[in-house]
């Protein structure tokens, strides 16, 4: 393969995880707009918000199985060519069921893309230094993704409906299906192993009711649907750990969990996601809403807590040295609680600058935890399972990001309603996109505002909360010997050498950042001998041992 060849290669797949990483942000400035046009209500914007994580989430592991059977080349156009048509049906969604129905899809097709631009890139740079570049070039475009989210989102909201943020997509779907078809290589595990249908509809199960039920109890909806989704939940849980200690090979290896060290890994990556998550979700709506920007500075002012996540890696080496993994992953997130705390407390200023000043520790936490806590998940366990954990520290993300939007999503949904007058009209106590839509100016708005705001700051100390509980986490489960073998600052050693450095800018503001941080961590294994590299074979080639499921 000449060099032209493979760095063309390399665009393509960067260009496919770029797209990902931005639509994982790009929406949130649009959700104003859309709640008017399409009049959802708060629960139905919680669902347009988060199904798209719980789609990856629970399907990332099933289509990196998909990928290893059927040809990780194949897999991404499919998935390419599905994303397209995808956002081609949110862009003209004419009701709220149909933009969810749409952004399910969208996550579905995500979920081809991460395990075949990785597996890619990994069979394509065969050569160790190529291969720590490549890497480093596809987590930066996953870091810059997030970061240009909200900026792309604005300057199109700027000028054209909300549908325009979905229809962006559209042009790079083309370029990477007409460049990638010709250019990718195919590649396959050469040992086809079954796909676990069955694992992913139980897993899905789990998820879905439990969702269903937290969301149902936040409308004020405490009856037999909200006890029937909660069992049927806790049923589908059961199910899914049950079928996992019994498969000869398991969707999910639960005697990972048996360790401490990496169930505290996996707790931590979590922790983190879930608080963050949940409180940046709203954090556009209140930039625009009770702020008065506009669209375009309304993603521009979320750029600090973005690019604080970014420079954030040029702590992890002195940190890491100094504290050792656990007690730096704790002192990470102590910092990104402090900010957390300060942006509750500045909310309410008048001068928006504090606000912006107080995202950067949070960004600052968040970037040095996810790098230093996914990391620690490979680092936790035996070499040959390198590729698992690294699949269920992906998966533990997304289910994060989604689970925060939901859980607190809903929190803040019911403290706003709480903090409004009791003569407030169903249109204010809906949400305060729907009051911003249906009244003008005046006393009522206002009092919508304020009881927003004050919903906003409760919500972010209750993520402040969450994170300092992943910080003890950090302490009691993660060893904190220093130096301890796959160290983010050993790049070029074996092992967990390249892990952390190309994704260590584990940016905030949605699920693809930490793929670049797990994806490297897999990948990373392969200096060491661990299987996780070798079944990245290439058609034709013989058969290396198995990568798990990341593919």
């Amino acid at each position: 393969m000449t060099k032209l060849r493979k760095y063309v290669s390399l665009a393509v797949l960067t260009g496919a995880v770029l797209l990902i990483a931005v639509d994982a942000t790009v929406m949130h400035l649009a959700v104003p707009s859309l709640t008017r046009d399409l009049g959802a209500t708060a629960t139905e914007v919680l669902w347009i918000g988060d199904v798209y994580s719980f789609a990856i989430a629970g399907l990332l592991i099933t289509m990196g199985n998909v990928a290893d059977r059927i040809g990780r080349k194949r897999l991404l156009l499919i998935g390419s060519a599905a994303f397209g048509i995808a956002s081609v049906a949110a862009a003209l969604a004419p009701t709220p069921e149909a933009l969810i129905a749409a952004r399910l899809a969208l996550g579905a097709a995500g979920a081809t893309l991460m395990p075949s631009t990785l597996s890619l890139i990994r069979n394509i740079f065969t050569d160790p230094a190529e291969r720590t570049r490549a890497i480093a070039i596809w987590s930066a475009a996953a870091a810059s993704g997030i970061a240009l989210g909200p900026v792309v989102g604005g300057a199109l909201l700027e000028h054209f409906w909300w549908g325009s943020v979905f229809l962006i997509n559209v042009p790079v779907i083309v370029l990477i299906l007409a460049v990638g078809w010709p250019v990718l290589p195919e590649s396959r595990n050469p040992e086809r192993h079954p796909i676990d249908l069955l694992s992913s509809a139980l897993s899905m199960l789990a998820i879905v009711p439990f969702v269903y039920a937290i969301k149902h109890a936040a409308s004020g909806g405490f009856d037999l649907a909200l006890v029937a989704s909660a069992l049927l939940a806790v049923v589908g849980a059961w199910l899914f750990i049950r079928r996992q200690r019994r498969a000869d090979e398991p969707m999910i290896d639960v005697s990972l969990f048996a360790n401490g060290a990496f169930s505290g890994a996996v707790a931590v990556n979590f922790i983190s996601v879930f608080a963050m998550s949940g409180v940046l979700f709203f954090f556009s709506q209140y930039l625009q809403l009770a702020r008065g920007l506009g669209t375009l500075e309304a993603g521009l002012a979320q750029l600090p807590a973005a690019l604080a996540s970014l420079v954030a890696v040029a702590f992890v080496g002195v940190l890491l040295a100094r504290l050792g993994r656990g007690r730096a992953i704790a002192l990470a997130l102590a910092v990104g609680a402090a900010g957390l705390v300060t942006v509750a407390l500045v909310e309410g200023a008048e001068q928006l600058v504090w606000v912006l000043l107080a995202l950067v520790p949070l960004g600052l936490g968040i970037g040095v935890s996810e790098t230093l806590s996914v990391d620690a998940v490979v680092s936790a366990v035996p070499k040959e399972k390198a590729g698992a954990a690294s699949s269920i520290s992906e998966t533990a993300y997304e289910f994060g990001t989604a689970m925060g939007i939901a859980v607190l999503g809903s929190v803040t949904t019911v403290i706003y309603r709480i903090g409004l007058p009791v003569d407030a009209p169903d249109a204010v106590r809906e949400s305060l996109a729907t009051a911003s839509a249906s009244l003008g100016d005046g006393p009522a708005l206002e009092a919508a505002r304020e009881a927003f705001v004050t919903a906003i700051q409760a919500t972010t100390l209750i993520g402040a909360a969450v994170m300092l509980v992943g910080a003890f986490v950090a302490l009691r489960l993660i060893p904190s010997g220093k130096g301890s073998e796959g160290a983010v600052t050993d790049a070029g050693a074996s092992g967990g050498a390249e892990a952390s450095v190309p994704g260590a800018g584990a940016p905030i503001g949605g699920p693809t950042s930490a793929h670049a941080s797990h994806g490297a961590t897999a990948a990373a294994g392969a200096e060491g001998g661990a299987p996780s590299a070798a079944a990245d074979a290439p058609v034709g080639e013989a058969p290396g041992a198995r990568t798990g499921s990341v593919g």
